[in-house]
């Protein structure tokens, strides 16, 4: 959908991820998609490069989440809302509704 105008896919899984969570980090991205890292660590350093997202060391892990001072942020999450809103619904579910963070101990399922 966002293919053409980002030049490729990767850009836009990684665009909907952030959108849709806040923040991740190129492991994160892999295996939820099935990709190698490499390809998730190419597209962050570039979107990195362009001012489109800063990362932060947490331990091991790079963090990525959108640039606050990106100047057309808003115009940017605009349209990647827009284009989420015409995802199919299997590829939503699929992709962008997983559970981020582990359940609380002693909690029944």
């Amino acid at each position: 959908m966002l293919e053409g105008v980002f030049g490729n896919i990767t850009i836009e899984k990684i665009l909907f991820m952030l959108y849709v969570y806040g923040e991740g980090y190129p492991l994160g991205f892999a295996k939820t998609f099935g990709e190698p890292v490499n390809r998730f660590q190419q597209q962050l350093r570039r979107l990195e490069n362009a001012g489109i997202v800063i990362s932060r060391l947490i331990g091991k892990v790079r963090l990525y989440t959108f640039n606050p001072r990106y100047p057309f942020l808003e115009e940017l999450k605009a349209l990647v809302a827009k284009a989420y809103e015409f995802l199919p619904d299997k590829e939503k579910k699929a992709y962008y509704t997983k559970r981020t963070r582990p359940r609380r101990a002693g909690k029944p399922l």
